[in-house]
């Protein structure tokens, strides 16, 4: 193979990766990346999706997202702050696109603690999920 067309394919997989965590509801881990990138390029290599997310976050396309309990998620950069919403039956991360709490960055708790920043996962049922739930019964 030669280098030009190496270049080529490492940029459709590049491309293929951002493309799949800009299209996701919520940040994603590496192995559902994989999984959705692999429907486009089923040849792609979990250590090409490492090697891709490395790059991406050193170019600030993506961030990455520390979630309780969870591997790191991905999700595209320059959103903005959010918060992040898991569906207990089908465990997806939901983005939320609004803060529920934007008075309290500046805040001195009783304690003397001045909040400087927030993060704030939410737990419940998507609305799929309440929905199945409810025609279940």
């Amino acid at each position: 193979m030669s280098g030009s067309t190496r270049n080529t394919r490492n940029t459709r997989q590049r491309e293929v990766i951002l493309d799949v965590i800009d299209a996701a509801q919520g940040p994603l881990p590496v192995g559902r990346i994989h999984e959705r990138a692999r429907r486009e390029v089923p040849s792609l290599g979990i250590a090409t999706v490492y090697r891709t997310l490395k790059l991406l976050l050193a170019q600030e396309r993506i961030v990455a997202v520390e979630l309780p309990g969870e591997e790191t998620h991905y999700e595209p950069a320059g959103r903005g702050h959010h918060h992040h919403f898991r569906c207990l039956d089908c465990e997806v991360w939901f983005e939320l696109t609004t803060c529920l709490v934007p008075h309290l960055d500046g805040t001195t708790l009783r304690e003397g603690f001045t909040i400087e920043g927030h993060y704030l996962a939410l737990y419940g049922r998507c609305s799929a999920c309440a929905a199945s739930s409810i025609t279940a019964r």
